[in-house]
């Protein structure tokens, strides 16, 4: 499943962020080809913009994925939400399913098929994650512009940076959504960033696989240029 209904504004005006250009096509569509080239994928769930799913099905058709079911369903004002009206549209006959982020364009299969395997060797909830290169501060915000008081340096050789896509139990997944809804309809919601971060909250186990350092999140224009150049490298050297 690819949530891709937010727009992703700091990457600059113009286009929601999963329709911005990467070598002649939307990072959207490398990200999910990206899954679909995983034998382990056998369908492909869009969450698209509510005014875009007509689009980004043309989108995706445009560009071919054969061998593949690709959908395409109307996402949810949030992340989460979009989540949840994903997970809809998954036949109730899959036990596996994966999140992935449509601004990570370059995962390698490997790391695709890592997440797969780990959650059919029996865990709950995987992520992919990266050894971090530098020093991290937890520090008190203040206002903007004003220096931050450092209130401790975690041990670096504790800490990963997690990336996508996540995999996880069907079951464990429709349940920590289902969860989450009714806190939100009770006026309240757990603050989280990710969908293993939901079965954290709710008490479940995540494990982490090795990641990859090309499976880097497109988020600011810097990042653009270097998906840029990481692409010209692949078709360089393997046709990608």
């Amino acid at each position: 499943m690819v949530p891709a209904a937010g727009r992703g504004e700091r990457l600059g005006p113009g286009a929601p962020k999963a329709l911005r250009d990467l070598g002649g096509a939307p990072l959207l569509v490398h990200a999910v080809r990206a899954l679909a080239r995983s034998r382990a994928v056998g369908l492909v769930v869009v969450a698209a913009p509510p005014q875009g799913v007509a689009e980004v099905l043309s989108l995706l058709d445009s560009h071919g994925l054969d061998g593949k079911d690709i959908r395409v369903v109307a996402g949810g004002a949030t992340r989460q939400e979009s989540v949840r009206l994903g997970l809809a549209a998954i036949p109730e006959s899959t036990e596996i399913v994966l999140v992935h982020d449509a601004a990570r364009p370059l995962v390698p299969v490997e790391v695709v098929d890592a997440v797969v395997a780990a959650v059919r060797a029996g865990a709950e909830a995987v992520v992919p994650a990266v050894p971090l290169a530098d020093t991290v501060k937890r520090v008190r915000p203040v206002a903007a512009g004003e220096p931050e008081p450092v209130l401790d340096t975690p041990d670096r050789a504790t800490l990963r940076a997690v990336q996508t896509p996540q995999g996880f139990r069907r079951e464990t997944l429709a349940e920590v959504h289902a969860k989450a809804l009714t806190e939100e309809a009770a006026g309240g919601s757990p603050v989280v960033t990710d969908d293993a971060g939901l079965v954290e909250y709710y008490g479940g186990r995540v494990v982490v696989v090795p990641g990859h350092e090309e499976a880097f999140k497109v988020t600011r224009p810097l990042d653009l240029v270097l998906a840029e150049a990481v692409l010209a490298r692949r078709r360089a050297s393997d046709g990608f």
